[in-house]
């Protein structure tokens, strides 16, 4: 094959390239270099636009001639070309999408041409860098038919001294790249699998003993009131290390006041006085200009301080809590391709939910997505381009075993687990991948270095441990120590290899339990910052455990925080327009929905995860307190005088009695302070006081008045409202009974009793029968994403399948009412009865049904996923008002972005539309729930708070559609009243849910009411 092997050796990473540098784009004046983009400088020439391409299945079938045919099609520059027509998307989170098989890559390795002419006027005294900041996985680049050079590394820039290749006017470029390499190995990212060149491309032009690189470096004074500021340029020449040059420097500070104007010939460094610190809530940047020659260079910098001290992570000084994300470049329409347009929407809705820092997972973005951070004030972990965690996958020798009982088989779980971390660790140890590990790591540290965002240095993701990131560790340590190193899976520890941590900064862990937090606190030899790199995993219905972990952030000084897993779905659209996940493009093998695990949809509509997040994360909590109400101030450098406004709301019993706006509150970061606020007393009723926080001042991404967040604190009785009975008639019910059926006759209805299951049958009124479907007792539910490892328990209890069938049932008359008393189990197929229910009807002659239950499930079961009823009513039934937590979705453990209230909805309203359907739209902690037709009302209640949820949907639909798009109305609304539904959690990717969270009672009794009014 005339096609060189460089893909196939891990040796030869870069042919030609330049070495890793810090990221920057020179202009030929100062006016231009403050004010315009990049693409403004004289010495910028963009190569995006339509390039001329051709797709091969196999890097075999290009010829020869490849670089002197005519390609058949167009593609846009930047682009996967899996998003215009060629090849098809893959999802895989874990398995490798090709044969493990290192260094080696399939035979049949699919790959893109590309081709475009562009016009230059050569400047003999120049040199001319081309420049490609992202392409997956590694191009072949030639110039006017000559082969230039090669690189690998997807999310990082490669750049050419194309110089000696150019010809003056017109010129050739062609760019050969290949779907899969050595590189790929490394790459094995959760996440759509795409190719391409998905970053923007340029050619630079720059002066022939041009700066190709420099170091900013800040050193604080104990104090923070000055600093040294230090720039270590470094020249070259006919790529060849070259002496300095004369430089002029000029230094402004945040204000735009010029500090400091010199010329120097050796570097720059100065002391700056009077300090203004950066930091995320308050991002001040001074402004660094440096000229020679033709070239001017502007970089903002921010003077920060990151360190360690007594295991408790500091920022200047202050000890921080990262409120963080972990985010990766998606978009359902333009896959890798994000513009900066895309980033600020991201960044918008990522500090408006309270968000401070952001994890790029699980590389590199964009070179300009730092300066943004910088910026707009966000927190960074820079993470390099590594994740290797298909080896994991690799065949581990197992026991056989039986199905006989009376044959005993060793699983031998410790080996196992041994074993598999052994292989986990393949690449973090194999000295044939080492440099490769190290490039990857240079590529990161070198290109975002002078970024003030960038905190924590991450040496990758989920690829074991071993010499390899040791030794990346330590080259980090030496060429930064300003900054700290995070690597998760230092965790792992290789059995034949002893970890050396001396240059791992954090303890650092992923999904952790809060109760396996706690343990790690209690351990007196844990000295080191503890990190959630990744909780709360964002699948589907999810986050309910968040209040819990910010809870354990609180409580102890060495968390130093956490980022929610992940920010956005990746859904790539399908040829119909519509979203698709993991086996919709014919993709083998593919992790299913397992993609679609943000916070955002893929096309960033807010989900209620991030609402829930956003009030977890609100800056001021507020405390009923002996002395009145506390608020806490949680921001880690700013007063609320000069940010938070404060709007008070008193309610009772649901309805609004005074409210007002402080905005005078002084609390100074970390501090906690009384509101001036009197306090109504004690009558016996709910009080509800509202507290709600709004921005005072805009900011970049944040309007004037913007909702912060808020707190609801009951003062007086239970979270409960009292609700009008319908009062007492004089007539009687009347009683009929067969043998299939008791009939109960009231003045408002006449109910129907099932007497082999024991169950309401029907309830007929002047409108006809209310139900469409007897009113049934309910256990199971549309599984939820974080229900996919306790379903198999579920399921072998028979809880997917279970019936109501009757023991006995026997009803009385009493004349005002009648009493209808069964005893009931539910059971399924081939399964032990599951539940025991002691039940009684009382019907009441105006109408009013009020059901009492005893249950009792047997002890060894799993916990149920709820207990209730479910009314399948008429599609009518379309209006609906409760008192409870709304008006977004809300459950035992997912309840802190929802309000008590009182709150109207609709079947459609108020169902939650997930991409893969399943649980939602439930409501926790309500009074009552009434539904409303046009000629018809009904209302439930209960003596306890109970939950509901309406839909136009059964759980067997949403359980059975594979898309929300696949959808079957059950032409019925569908109202689901629960004693109790257990959490939502975040067990898809987490740890199991909590104990307080789950319905494992194995008694209990509850109560419901239904008045037809």
């Amino acid at each position: 094959m005339f096609l060189p092997n460089y893909f196939q050796n891990p040796q030869i990473l870069h042919v030609n390239t330049t070495p890793h540098h810090a990221y920057f784009i020179p202009h030929d004046s100062v006016e231009s270099a403050v004010k315009n983009p990049r693409e403004s400088s004289a010495f910028f020439t963009l190569l995006n636009g339509e390039w001329n391409f051709q797709y091969f299945a196999s890097y075999h079938d290009l010829t020869e001639d490849f670089l002197t045919r005519h390609l058949p099609d167009q593609i846009p520059m930047p682009a996967n070309w899996q998003n215009h027509g060629y090849d098809h998307h893959q999802y895989t989170n874990v398995n490798y999408p090709i044969p493990f098989d290192p260094p080696y890559v399939p035979q049949d390795n699919p790959c893109g041409l590309y081709q475009r002419k562009f016009c230059i006027n050569l400047n003999k005294a120049k040199r001319y860098l081309l420049n490609f900041e992202g392409v997956d996985s590694c191009l072949f680049v030639y110039i006017n038919q000559q082969f230039v050079g090669y690189s690998q590394i997807s999310h990082c820039t490669s750049e050419f001294d194309v110089t000696d290749f150019l010809r003056q006017g017109e010129n050739e470029i062609h760019v050969l790249v290949l779907k899969w390499c050595d590189g790929s190995y490394l790459e094995d990212q959760d996440k759509f699998r795409m190719s391409g060149i998905f970053r923007d491309v340029y050619l630079l032009e720059r002066e022939s003993h041009y700066l190709q690189d420099f170091f900013i470096r800040t050193e604080l004074s104990e104090d923070l009131k000055s600093a040294v500021l230090k720039v270590e340029p470094f020249f070259v020449q006919a790529g060849e290390p070259a002496a300095l040059r004369e430089m002029a420097w000029q230094l402004s500070d945040p204000l735009g006041n010029i500090l400091l104007s010199a010329v120097t010939e050796r570097g720059f460094e100065y002391v700056v006085n009077e300090l203004q610190l950066w930091n995320a809530e308050q991002p001040k940047l001074y402004t660094l200009l440096f000229r020679y020659g033709s070239e001017v260079i502007c970089q903002k910098i921010g003077f920060r301080k990151i360190e360690v001290k007594e295991g408790v992570l500091h920022f200047n000084h202050q000890p921080i809590k990262f409120k963080g994300v972990n985010r990766h470049d998606s978009d359902p329409k333009t896959g890798y391709v994000i513009s900066r347009e895309q980033a600020l929407t991201d960044l918008r809705l990522i500090k408006t939910h309270n968000f401070n820092a952001i994890r790029t997972a699980h590389y590199p973005n964009a070179p300009w997505f730092a300066e943004l951070c910088d910026e707009l004030g966000f927190y960074l972990i820079a993470e390099s381009d590594i994740e290797s965690h298909g080896s994991n996958a690799v065949y581990v020798e197992m026991p056989e075993t039986s199905i006989l009982l009376n044959v005993k088989t060793d699983p031998k779980t410790d080996e196992i687990q041994q074993k598999t971390v052994d292989e986990y660790c393949y690449f973090a140890r194999d000295p044939n991948f080492k440099q490769a590990i190290l490039d990857r790591t240079y590529a990161n540290v070198q290109r975002d270095k002078n970024r003030a965002s960038v905190v924590i240095w991450s040496l990758g993701n989920e690829s074991g441990f071993g010499e390899n990131f040791e030794a990346a560790a330590k080259w980090i340590k030496g060429f930064d120590p300003s900054r700290l190193v995070h690597y998760e899976n230092s965790i792992y520890q290789h059995s034949e290899h002893t970890n050396d941590l001396t240059h791992i900064d954090l303890y650092s862990e992923m999904y952790a339990s809060t109760e396996s937090m706690q343990a790690h606190f209690a351990d007196p030899n844990n000295r080191k910052p503890y990190l959630l790199c990744e909780y709360s995993h964002a699948m589907g219905n999810s986050c309910g455990d968040a209040e819990d972990y910010w809870q354990i952030f609180n409580q102890y000084p060495q968390a130093c925080g956490g980022f929610v897993w992940e920010w956005c779905n990746h859904s790539p659209y399908l040829a119909d327009g519509k979203m698709g996940y993991g086996g919709d493009f014919g993709d083998v093998p593919n992790d299913g929905n397992f993609c679609a695990d943000g916070l955002v949809t893929a096309d960033r509509q807010v989900q209620s995860s991030l609402l829930e997040m956003k009030n977890v994360n609100r800056p001021l909590r507020a405390n009923l307190t002996a002395q009145g109400v506390e608020l806490t101030n949680y921001l880690d450098f700013t007063d609320t005088e000069d940010f938070i406004a404060v709007h008070y709301q008193f309610s009772e019993n649901g309805i609004v009695v005074g409210e007002g706006y402080i905005d005078d509150v002084k609390i100074s970061p970390k501090q906690t302070a009384l509101l001036p606020l009197d306090l109504p007393e004690d009558n016996g009723n709910l009080w509800l006081l509202d507290l709600t926080y709004y921005q005072k001042k805009e900011t970049p991404l944040v309007a004037k008045n913007h909702q912060l967040g808020f707190d609801q604190i009951a003062l007086f009785g239970q979270r409960i409202v009292p609700v009008a009975r319908i009062g007492r008639v004089k007539s009687a019910v009347k009683i009929w009974q067969d043998s299939a059926v008791i009939k109960v006759q009231t003045e408002k209805a006449q109910f129907v009793m099932d007497k082999r299951k024991g169950i309401v049958q029907q309830i007929m009124t002047e409108q006809g029968g209310l139900l469409r479907e007897p009113l049934d007792f309910n256990i199971w539910r549309a599984l939820a994403d974080n229900d996919n490892l306790i379903k198999r328990q579920w399921q072998a209890a028979g809880y997917d399948r279970a019936i109501t069938r009757a023991y006995e049932i026997q009803a009385e008359d009493f004349s005002y009412k009648a009493v209808v008393k069964a005893k009931c189990g539910l059971v399924a197929l081939s399964k032990a009865r599951i539940l025991t229910l002691d039940v009684v009807y009382h019907i009441y002659a105006n109408g009013e049904l009020k059901i009492e239950i005893d249950a009792e499930k047997a002890p060894q079961l799993p916990f149920l996923p709820r207990f209730g009823l479910r009314f399948v009513l008429d599609e009518a039934f379309q209006q609906g008002e409760y008192f409870g937590y709304g008006e977004t979705e809300s459950y035992a453990d997912k309840h802190h972005g929802a309000k008590l209230g009182l709150y109207r909805t609709t079947a459609q309203q108020n169902h939650r539309d997930y991409l893969k359907p399943q649980e939602n739209g439930s409501h926790w902690g309500c009074s009552f729930v009434k539904l409303r037709s046009e000629n018809e009302e009904i209302c439930v209640t209960s003596d306890k708070p109970f939950s509901f949820n309406l839909s136009p949907y059964k759980q067997e639909s949403l359980q059975k559609a594979k898309h929300n798009y696949d959808l079957e109305d059950s032409n019925s609304t569908v109202l689901c009243i629960d004693y109790k539904m257990s959490g939502i959690g975040s067990n898809s990717c987490g740890p199991v849910l909590k104990a307080i969270y789950r319905l494992k009672e194995n008694k209990w009794h509850c109560g419901f009411r239904l008045q037809i009014l």
